[in-house]
């Protein structure tokens, strides 16, 4: 069926209204539209890692999900998900169970790139029948702005700061769908919140609906992280789609596939010029900041271009 986004925004919300994130934020809208993916009629058990999200949306005993939700620790998200996954297919065969449940996880950058990669790695290796979403904002945003490997290369963080001697962070960001594709699992894709939310939708919708298990890489940005104003979240994810910083893609039984593809290639300074991380990199001197950025997301698009064709 066509997507259809007044049908789909007319869903009852799986997310209550009223928590905590901020204005501007990326997760909660992350979370919203991977939801609003499941039918009508299917519940869902929700995991999520301890981060932004968690803190925001969870306060013992409540919680702004609507459907089952188990908070667990940093570095386990995948693996309780799992456990609950199995257990769950153990009592449905048994007949205890009648309603049909979908397993969807959610964690930060910090979360799943790096202190969950082990859960990660080996839920997937297993094969549960789940959904791990990571929200990446690309530090770890909740403790205080410490770089992760997710954190793009010469952006400024509390543990990769700008000064004199250091022009930010040094490495480069971890390609982690690219990491989590080579277990060779059904369904992985990267996607963001731009236009009417068809790319977020339908992606989450074939990664619930695909059996096994299936990762959602979602940019989520944060407007203290990245230090832009709360309004420009929209335009933040378009600019990083446009100039290929972020690209969009799905990798379907092995199959990759680009399901975005800028007009016209913009320059990589249009998406960091409008982020407080990056405001060093345009100081006089600092130019060549700018232009191996511009080689490592060139480079990259290319190599993504050949595997897609």
């Amino acid at each position: 069926m066509a997507y259809n986004l007044k049908k789909e925004v007319e869903k009852q919300e799986r997310l209550a209204g009223g928590h905590r994130l901020c204005a501007g934020c990326g997760a909660g809208v992350a979370v919203r539209g991977v939801l609003r993916a499941l039918e009508e009629g299917d519940k869902a058990v929700v995991g999520n890692a301890t981060s932004c999200l968690e803190v925001s949306t969870f306060i013992y005993p409540n919680t702004a999900y609507t459907d089952s939700y188990i908070h667990t620790a940093f570095e386990n998200a995948a693996a309780t998900i799992s456990g609950v996954e199995a257990a769950y297919k153990v009592l449905k065969k048994k007949g205890k169970i009648k309603d049909n449940f979908k397993f969807i996880t959610f964690g930060g950058d910090g979360g799943t790139y790096d202190i969950g990669l082990q859960s990660l790695s080996g839920a997937m290796e297993r094969g549960h029948d789940m959904v791990y979403v990571c929200y990446d904002n690309e530090a770890y945003m909740n403790t205080g702005i410490q770089r992760s490997s997710s954190t793009p290369r010469y952006a400024d963080a509390t543990t990769s700061p700008v000064g004199t001697v250091s022009p930010g962070k040094i490495q480069c960001k971890k390609n982690l769908t690219e990491i989590i594709a080579a277990h060779n699992i059904p369904y992985a894709a990267q996607t963001t919140f731009i236009g009417n939310f068809k790319d977020l939708h339908e992606k989450a919708h074939k990664a619930i609906y695909t059996k096994g298990p299936c990762f959602l890489n979602i940019l989520s940005p944060c407007p203290r992280g990245w230090r832009y104003e709360a309004e420009d979240l929209a335009e933040i994810c378009q600019l990083a789609v446009d100039t290929c910083v972020w690209p969009l893609y799905e990798i379907e039984n092995g199959k990759w596939k680009l399901t975005y593809e800028p007009k016209r290639k913009k320059p990589v300074e249009e998406f960091l010029s409008r982020q407080g991380r990056f405001k060093h990199m345009f100081r006089p001197g600092n130019e060549w900041m700018i232009e191996n950025t511009q080689e490592y997301v060139d480079d990259q698009w290319e190599k993504l271009l050949k595997r897609c064709k």
